[in-house]
């Protein structure tokens, strides 16, 4: 599986946030379904908190595809 750093300029971005702003989601409502049918990982295991916090180092993975996306704390 291929890494994917994904800078945030903020201590902290939510799940679903985080889903629109790599494109995985194209929606909010998107997102919530991903999240809700249990096709979102988070370091690894199913999430299903669309509020959760995720902070520079999470890995992120939607199920079927081939991309991690690491969350990255954007440099000043």
């Amino acid at each position: 599986m291929k890494e994917i750093p994904v800078s945030i300029n903020t201590d902290y971005i939510k799940l679903d946030q985080f889903l629109k702003y790599t494109g995985l989601a194209d929606s909010g409502s998107f997102a919530k379904m991903l999240i809700k049918d249990g096709e979102v990982l988070v370091d690894g295991e199913v999430c299903l908190q669309r509020g959760k916090k995720l902070y520079p180092g999470c890995k992120v993975t939607v199920k079927d595809t081939e991309e991690i996306f690491v969350v990255k704390k954007e440099e000043e």
